[in-house]
């Protein structure tokens, strides 16, 4: 102790007084043994292994569980594929259909506008035929 404190000026020198319950002694470092050394060495190194064995598993199974939701999401593209197909289908035989009723709707409308004109010239005649009622009754009364 007295070759540390050649350097230090005197009033740094003297030790205050301690009470010896609230201060703990600090011991020497001591440099382990190189077999403890090895093992110390072996242990972290199998202990990185088994972290580093766990992280690669785990980012394996990532990679395994989105290869399974790929898989899953290709079949489900084919079904909606297939679905796509049907209805296509469907809709060109609705439009064929639809093309061959069209020359018996074309009909249905033709038919239907000749009868629009006949309520109205059997209106028109109505009104007709009861101006001709009026003048034969006022005729008949003279």
């Amino acid at each position: 102790m007295a070759a540390a404190a050649e350097g230090v000026p005197a009033t740094l020198r003297e030790e205050p007084v301690r009470d010896d319950a609230a201060v703990e002694t600090a011991e020497e470092a001591k440099e382990p043994a190189e077999a403890d050394i090895t093992e110390l060495c072996r242990d972290m190194f199998s202990k990185m292994a088994t972290y580093l064995t766990g992280e690669l598993t785990a980012t394996s199974e990532d990679y395994k569980l989105l290869e399974n939701m790929n898989k899953l999401t290709s079949l489900k593209y084919l079904e909606m594929k297939d679905i796509a197909i049907n209805i296509s289908r469907n809709l060109k035989d609705l439009n064929q259909k639809y093309a061959g009723l069209q020359p018996y709707l074309d009909q249905i409308n033709v038919i239907e506008e000749q009868v629009a004109a006949l309520e109205q010239a059997a209106y028109k005649l109505d009104a007709y035929s009861k101006k001709l009622e009026a003048k034969y009754k006022k005729l008949e009364k003279r």
